[in-house]
């Protein structure tokens, strides 16, 4: 805030200098007075929904205790059904939780690795009128899933998402700030986009939408690309996107809260944010059309994701190049001729990081409100949201087109429904014994039988395990050999003409 200061009244004062950290730094409050506004007006949901609901959690691998304890309290708060789709490998400790819960919950797997092939899966298994998707590490609080399914009793709203915390925040510094991270977002970015009905990315920990909704766009979900590659990352994005071309608004619901993990580890870490940045990018650009025209206020919110880290690093390059060449004006000469070199620049730094800690303090206000004692460890959290994640979205726009999912793991999915010919051959076919046929189907071509029992005078499916031999539909995948991808080069090269625009002002400027 000093420095912006300074460099503001020394633009109004008629100098021709053009500094890039100013207009940063008005970009930066603008974002916030904007959210500010918004979210002011945020309100959560308070109408009755009485339709059914499935809940489908895909997992992979989950430690038992924890998957244990995030479908025990799934099944306190007694949703329609609980379909549980273990992908990759077989999993029988993952299964033979499930059954402790049955009927309610009922499992099926599929040896091809990848969430949205699970979600697929789930979806056709489905019953409900509202689809829950849920991470398998992510646990519901008190009244989760009864909160969440209250902005359906509007017929407007097409999808809806949770307030998301981290679990036991105090483990260690990435877990503090990853927490406070989503803080930060509950309590402005969220609740300012949901104003308008219109949350750019229902965050997908635990993540709600109309079925009939997810039923129409399953296929684009399966099969969108983007500058030729499909990328599985950033599901819950695409899912939001979807569902607002089709015409429903996507809300937040402040009072549905859940708990999950984060990395304690840098390299999970970074891992997990690129895999966000470049998510979170792909989607911007591939929106963008569609949100200039229906959807502006949101375009601002997602192109400044992307403007911004490209503006911070034209700031840096701005200080060295002048720093290196002794060119442009020194807004510190006053201070070191009054105070001398050693004083002056003691008093230079501290003016510098007050100012920087409560230009930040007064951002995070409703989060301090909360937490008070997180106004001790803004610095910290300047440093890491600034010097950690601003390169990782650059990184991320950068790979934007290269071919990648959630792994490494062979036979992942790569693009396209895995039962396009199950469905197809069983559509239309009436209900057998309260179970579709189509997903009787479905069932045996990803390699499962049925097995039928009556409790409580329903009838459930409960799937086990056959040869994977015999699986005809959902195989796993051979991974495609990788070839070069011209159109990768898109993104590496809107970069760097946006760096060679900003070392011209640098230089000249």
């Amino acid at each position: 805030m000093f420095i912006f200061i300074l460099q503001v009244r020394h633009m109004i004062e008629g100098h021709p200098e053009i500094y890039m950290f100013a207009i940063y730094s008005a970009f930066i409050w603008g974002m916030w007075l904007l959210k500010l506004i918004l979210s002011s007006r945020y309100r959560p949901f308070t109408g009755e929904f009485s339709g059914t609901t499935s809940v489908i959690v895909p997992v992979v691998d989950e430690p038992l205790d924890l998957f244990r304890d995030v479908i025990g309290r799934m099944v306190e708060q007694r949703p329609g059904e609980i379909i549980v789709v273990i992908n990759g490998a077989v999993n029988v400790a993952l299964q033979e939780v499930c059954d402790e819960f049955a009927p309610l919950v009922r499992w099926v797997h599929t040896p091809i690795p990848g969430k949205r092939n699970a979600v697929m899966i789930g979806t056709e298994l489905s019953t409900g009128e509202i689809t829950v998707l849920v991470d398998s590490d992510t646990v519901w609080t008190d009244n989760t899933l009864s909160e969440l399914v209250r902005p359906f009793a509007d017929p407007s709203v097409g999808g809806a998402t949770t307030r998301q915390r981290i679990l036991e925040p105090e483990r260690s510094w990435i877990t503090r700030w990853a927490d406070w991270l989503e803080n930060s977002r509950a309590l402005y970015s969220m609740p300012a986009q949901s104003v308008v009905g219109q949350v750019g990315c229902l965050p997908g920990r635990t993540i709600a939408f109309r079925r009939s909704i997810m039923i129409r766009v399953m296929d684009r979900f399966m099969t969108e690309r983007f500058m030729g590659v499909f990328l599985e990352v950033s599901d819950d994005r695409t899912l939001t996107n979807l569902t607002l071309k089709e015409g429903f608004r996507t809300v937040y619901q402040h009072t549905s809260l859940v708990f999950t993990d984060a990395p304690l580890q840098v390299k999970k870490l970074y891992k997990q944010q690129l895999r966000w940045a470049r998510g979170s990018q792909y989607n911007t650009l591939r929106m963008l059309p569609w949100m200039l025209g229906h959807a502006p206020l949101l375009a601002v919110f997602f192109i400044m994701d992307i403007v911004l880290p490209f503006l911070l690093a034209g700031v840096i390059a701005g200080w060295v190049y002048r720093a290196v060449t002794g060119q442009g004006y020194n807004f510190y000469s006053g201070i070191l001729t009054e105070y001398g070199a050693g004083s002056g620049v003691a008093l230079v730094v501290g003016l510098m990081v007050v100012s920087s800690v409560l230009s930040m303090a007064i951002r995070q206000l409703r989060h301090l409100s909360e937490k008070p004692s997180d106004f001790f460890r803004l610095p910290v959290f300047i440093i890491v949201s600034t010097a950690f994640l601003m390169p990782i979205r650059l990184i991320g726009f950068f790979r934007m087109g290269h071919a990648s999912g959630w792994g490494t793991r062979a036979g992942a999915y790569g693009g396209g429904a895995s039962h396009d010919t199950a469905v197809s051959e069983h559509a239309g076919e009436p209900l057998v014994d309260g179970v579709d046929a189509a997903d009787e189907a479905l069932l045996r071509d990803i390699g499962f039988d049925d097995h039928r029992s009556t409790t409580h005078g329903g009838t459930l499916l409960v799937a086990s395990p056959r040869r994977a031999a015999q699986t005809r539909i959902a195989a796993p995948q051979r991974p495609a050999r990788r070839t070069l991808n011209p159109k990768a080069a898109w993104p590496y090269l809107i970069g760097f003409t946006i760096f060679a625009l900003e070392a011209i002002v640098i230089v000249n400027f």
